[in-house]
Parts: structure tokens; C-alpha cells; sequence
């Protein structure tokens, strides 16, 4: 797949002691860096779980469709869906939107390959400014 992320955010939060769908799907997303401080209401999350249902469906979504079944403004909901896009997480296709693949083992494969990429490149660098800066 062609380089679709600008920023990767992990971050390692505690998992659900229980099986619990909602949860755990909770866990996953904050684990992905969907939820902020700022964000009182979780609409990125919910606005994350749409797009999980439409995938389900094979369907894109207009931002508009988002934001009505989300019960969001559109400008909310463009807002998330522009820092789920810089994140990797979503595509645009034709103003209609959806998850970059269509399960979260595929979307985390892909995530995986843009960390390490963007991993290599950090070293590669690493060593050209080693050198110039005559580091050991």
C-alpha cells in the first residue's frame, strides 16, 4: 500500500480485565491514540465506530452520513476524520470515506510496516548525522 500516514500514535494503555466488546473496543482505539483530553464527548471514537460498521457493510460514508449517524456536527466530524487520515487510519476515496482495511488485524499489519519504514529512515539518518557530527 502506498504511504498514507503522516503521524503513527501507540500508546500503551491498560486492557479490559473482562471480555467486553465495548470495551475492549475502547481499549483498542485509545490504544491508537483516539481519544484526547480535549475530546469530552470521545467523537473521534464514535465517529471510528461508524466507519467500523460501515466497513462491516462494505459501505463509504460521506461526512455528512457520519455525522448524522454519529450525532456530530460536520465540521466535528471532518475535523476527526482529517486526523484520522493523517494517522493512517482512514482513507478518502470520491468525498466518501473509510477505514484503510477492512479488519483491524490488516490495519495494524499496515501500521506496523509505516512504523518500521519510517523506523528505517530514522536510522539511516541516525548514522549520516553520527557522521557528520563525528559521534562515536
Amino acid at each position: 500500500m502506498e504511504e498514507v500516514y503522516e503521524r503513527i500514535i501507540i500508546i500503551k494503555t491498560k486492557k479490559p480485565e473482562s471480555h467486553d466488546i465495548n470495551k475492549e473496543l475502547q481499549w483498542f482505539s485509545k490504544s491508537l491514540g483516539l481519544f484526547s483530553d480535549r475530546d469530552k464527548e470521545k467523537s473521534c471514537f464514535r465517529i471510528f465506530i461508524e466507519l467500523v460498521k460501515a466497513s462491516k457493510e462494505d459501505q463509504r460514508l460521506k461526512s455528512d452520513d457520519i455525522a448524522k449517524r454519529s450525532h456530530l456536527t460536520r465540521a466535528t466530524v471532518i475535523h476527526h476524520l482529517n486526523n484520522l487520515m493523517e494517522r493512517g487510519l482512514v482513507i478518502s476515496k470520491n468525498n466518501k470515506y473509510l477505514l484503510r482495511e477492512n479488519s483491524f488485524e490488516e490495519l495494524l499489519e499496515d501500521i506496523e510496516k509505516d512504523f518500521f519504514k519510517i523506523f528505517k529512515d530514522l536510522k539511516r539518518k541516525a548514522t549520516e548525522l553520527d557522521k557528520e557530527l563525528e559521534l562515536p
